[in-house]
């Protein structure tokens, strides 16, 4: 019973549009913001790719990187991002 008298109409079917329509729009817009502070957060947390990593990947390839090389290497990766 509750959920029907809920569920009512307020009479004006433009009305209850335009209310579904400037929920969504700040629906968007919070999530939107929330989701771009959390990005950044995790970023922060955890940096995509920095020199160390790279010299793991070197050695695990079986190569002794040189730092001109890992110079490079995050010239290209900084490039790319």
């Amino acid at each position: 019973m509750l959920l029907l008298e809920a569920a009512k109409c307020t009479g004006n079917i433009w009305m209850d549009i335009l209310y579904v329509v400037i929920g969504l729009i700040i629906g968007l817009i919070a999530g939107f913001l929330i989701s771009r502070v959390l990005v950044k957060k995790q970023l922060k947390e955890n940096p995509p790719i920095n020199e160390e990593m790279i010299k793991t990947l070197m050695r695990g390839m079986g190569r002794n990187p040189s730092q001109k090389q890992v110079n490079q290497m995050m010239k290209q990766m900084q490039r790319f991002q």
